[in-house]
């Protein structure tokens, strides 16, 4: 049975979307953005906006009782100007072990919502770790 993953102070506006959609031990996200749970406000920088998604990404997970280890694919879409250092930071942070990262794809998209200077999604198999 599917179900709906959702945290505090994090949602995709007036829509009614799920933040992750869990079915058995496969979880998928819909959009990650650089959002303050504490206010539920997305941050101005780039860079703090990289580091609320990491932040999101970690309660996500928690939610649906995953961790980063669980993680098995990234997607980032970075507005043009956005430099990959940035996310290259925080994915070093996450993901130290250069023999097991996650795949990733970074597309670069000028078309985010006003204010979001990126987004990401992830793909993850719960208990997957091990396998």
């Amino acid at each position: 049975m599917r179900k709906s993953i959702n945290i505090a102070g994090f949602k995709h506006g007036n829509n009614p979307v799920p933040a992750a959609s869990l079915l058995g031990n496969l979880l998928v996200s819909g959009a990650i953005f650089g959002t303050d749970l504490s206010t539920g406000k997305v941050a101005e920088t780039p860079e703090q906006q990289c580091a609320n998604m990491f932040i999101v990404l970690r309660e996500l997970l928690a939610a649906a009782g995953a961790t980063l280890d669980d993680v098995v694919k990234m997607t980032f879409y970075l507005r043009p100007e956005v430099s990959r250092e940035i996310v290259n930071m925080h994915w070093v942070a996450a993901f130290p072990d250069a023999d097991s990262r996650p795949a990733r794809h970074v597309m670069i998209n000028e078309r985010l919502p006003a204010g979001q200077h990126m987004q990401c999604d992830v793909m993850a198999v719960i208990g997957g770790a091990g396998v």
